[in-house]
């Protein structure tokens, strides 16, 4: 009885071509194994593809639930982003894709898994460190990292060899990456950044900008602990919710990131990221946090989301600290909630309000309009000893001064006027 190899299976190029290669190089049989986070796929045609191109058998596993509630919302709860603009939408993904390949093969015994991430990518860390966190026994196999094929040209001629029907156009082969959260396009003329994106092209979920309808939007979210739980005023379930999102803001150029950025192996590379409806969600939450976290939180909170997405987009989510920095978020948007309302218009969002129950923004206290709970003369001496290091570092640095700067900051108040003359004067 042949062993098995479970492969990552998407119906694009790589994984096309290594279901071929795998069986010229292995005596195995290959299970296709398609995880559905939300890709806008033909999973039918897609089975198909597998079949034909030598798989034993092509079965989809339909996770979009999951990916929401376990690893979306927590994501979003955190703040994560990484390099200020990417919103991790590959990066999220793969930990929870890991996690249903060693389900598969554990459930067909397989020796091993492949996966069709490249020797220069951060897919390959993050595909083979989620596996070895549910199965260090298992085999890894990344072709990428072994065989001579060198480019995606490569690929296609690799295909036409074994008149297998290539499953993209060469003048379209973008490396892309989609689900329920975005869309991404590495590779042609974006491997030059000197070079302006052709988005008329490129684009799939959002329309330029400068092709986005004059007149604007308004949406409105409700937010419970910190998840979006209504649009519009209709509460929706996770995928529904982003769906939706989704079709607002790339109807209005929402989301568009252009980023070179720092992949974990050193190198630097370009991607365009569609992200319409994470975004709005990023930038209402945010909104929200504003007005229900106290200071001390929230600085942490900055701190602890900067760290949130090196982890993520390092492939390190199945890890203690990972899991430490989720508590924290946990516990620090128990009181995020409220209504956010936001307004799209040209690719950009802006706030059009927000109210929660439990905002800290007190207008007695806030208002220019003295109120019973701030008084301004209680300032004085908060600003002073405040200003204590500033006062001692110039007393050491101007030693001459230093007398005039003891008795300014002393405790006695300049003389004042009385407004009449005194006794005696004529």
């Amino acid at each position: 009885m042949k062993t098995k190899i479970v492969l990552a299976y998407s119906g694009g190029l790589d994984t096309t071509v290594i279901i071929p290669w795998l069986k010229e190089n292995y005596d195995s049989d290959i299970v296709a194994v398609c995880v559905d986070v939300g890709q806008d796929a033909d999973w039918a045609a897609i089975q198909k593809r597998a079949l034909d191109t030598g798989a034993v058998s092509c079965y989809v596993q339909d996770v979009k639930k999951e990916f929401v509630e376990n690893y979306l919302w927590p994501m979003l709860k955190s703040g994560a982003v990484y390099e200020d603009k990417y919103l991790l939408g590959t990066a999220i993904a793969r930990p929870l894709i890991a996690k249903v390949l060693v389900e598969a093969a554990r459930k067909e015994k397989a020796k091993a898994i492949a996966h069709g991430a490249t020797g220069k990518g951060n897919d390959q860390i993050r595909f083979d460190l989620g596996i070895t966190a549910f199965a260090p026994d298992l085999e890894i196999i990344a072709p990428w990292r072994v065989w001579k094929l060198k480019s995606r040209e490569d690929e296609i001629r690799y295909l036409k060899r074994r008149h297998i029907e290539t499953p993209m156009k060469k003048a379209d082969s973008y490396s892309r990456d989609d689900n329920l959260w975005h869309i991404s396009h590495e590779g042609l003329e974006l491997e030059d950044p000197a070079v302006m994106p052709n988005y008329r092209k490129m684009l799939k979920m959002t329309v330029p900008p400068d092709r986005a309808p004059s007149k604007g939007e308004y949406v409105e979210l409700d937010f419970e602990k910190g998840i979006p739980v209504a649009l519009n005023g209709k509460r929706m379930e996770g995928p529904a919710l982003i769906t939706a999102l989704n079709e607002i803001g790339g109807a209005h150029g929402v989301g568009l990131v252009d980023l070179v950025e720092n992949r974990v192996v050193g190198m630097k590379s370009r991607g365009i990221y569609e992200t319409p409806g994470g975004s709005i969600l990023y930038y209402a939450h945010q909104e929200l946090e504003h007005i229900c976290l106290d200071r001390q939180t929230y600085a942490f909170k900055q701190q602890a989301a900067l760290k949130m997405g090196e982890l993520i987009y390092g492939g390190l989510w199945f890890t203690p600290l990972r899991e430490s920095l989720s508590a924290f978020v946990d516990a620090s948007q128990r009181t995020v909630g409220g209504k956010v309302r936001l307004y799209l218009c040209k690719g950009a969002v802006s706030s059009a309000g927000v109210s929660s129950p439990y905002s800290l923004y007190n207008s007695s206290i806030a208002s220019f309009t003295t109120g019973d709970l701030y008084s301004h003369a209680d300032s004085k001496g908060f600003v002073r000893l405040y200003g204590l290091p500033v006062l001692v570092r110039a007393l050491m640095e101007k030693p001459g001064r230093a007398a005039k700067a003891a008795e300014a900051a002393g405790t006695a108040d300049l003389p004042r006027k009385t407004g009449g003359r005194k006794a005696g004067r004529k």
